[in-house]
């Protein structure tokens, strides 16, 4: 490739191409192939390129706690997940019914990663996401508030076609909690897709949120079209924890082994 010619697409930021062409040329020339079928082979390169960069930012802009994956996921340890449940709302038809998910169950039984997964998967749908847990969202609203900029940060949170709150239930949340998520699921409603996590039940939610109404009025709307997915099980961060091995029992109507001839019993007194 001469100097002028790299410097144009450069120019046109087609980098997929500059990436590629040499190959390409080689391949052409090879294979005698047509003016047409040469462009259509560099435009296809540079169209995979711009696909994985648009795919990078849209996972860095979704602020993963950690990049999940359903084919990570260990789908053996805990039978009770429904395989064909979780691998529907992979399809993200959901999210382009405007449906909410909530997944419930103990700490440690795997809500977080399909979360993430589905939302992996919804990005490379060509799916806006933004994944949070509820103490950040919480410290968003607060800190936006006190430099009066509640509107940037509320709409920060209605642009994404699906919107991941995860640790419902974890500890009490601070006060005017209940008012900042009900703003946005008030808002999502029907429009927008949401899925949550949560470790309790929801009759527990007003006390979590120091809210009773609050919480009411966000169950109200939020599970209206929501599929609930209730995971039971142990935790999967236990699974590699040894128990404690338990002192073996001395067997029935069997005397202690005599101690050798001339050894002095070593809790006899010395002086005696």
């Amino acid at each position: 490739m001469n100097e002028a010619l790299q410097t144009a697409l450069r120019k046109l930021r087609l980098s997929g191409v500059i990436q590629t062409l040499d190959v390409r040329l080689q391949e052409a020339a090879g294979n005698r192939l047509s003016h047409a079928e040469f462009l259509e082979l560099v435009l296809q390169d540079e169209l995979a390129v711009r696909s994985d960069r648009l795919l990078d930012r849209r996972v860095k802009a979704a602020a993963f706690r950690e990049l999940k994956t359903l084919e990570d996921f260990d789908w053996q340890f805990n039978p009770s997940i429904k395989k064909k449940q979780v691998f529907e709302l992979a399809t993200c038809q959901f999210v382009h019914q405007s449906r909410d998910v909530l997944w419930l169950g103990p700490p440690g039984t795997g809500k977080s990663h399909l979360a993430q997964a589905i939302g992996y998967q919804a990005i490379k749908a060509g799916l806006l996401v933004l994944y949070r847990s509820i103490f950040d969202v919480v410290r968003d609203f607060l800190h936006e508030e006190a430099f009066d900029g509640q509107d940037k940060v509320l709409a920060r949170y209605l642009k994404p076609d699906l919107l991941i709150v995860d640790d419902m239930g974890i500890k009490q949340l601070p006060k005017r909690s209940g008012e900042y998520l009900f703003e946005i699921i008030m808002r999502r409603y029907e429009t927008r897709s949401t899925m949550m996590t949560s470790n309790r039940p929801l009759e527990d939610w007003g006390k979590l949120i120091g809210d009773v109404p609050s919480a009411t009025a966000i169950l109200d709307r939020f599970l209206h079209h929501a599929e609930i997915v209730t995971i039971t099980g142990r935790s999967y961060r236990m699974k590699d924890r040894a128990a404690p091995e338990p002192p073996p029992k001395p067997h029935p109507g069997r005397r202690p082994p005599e101690p050798p001839a001339g050894q002095q019993d070593t809790c006899q007194d010395p002086g005696q």
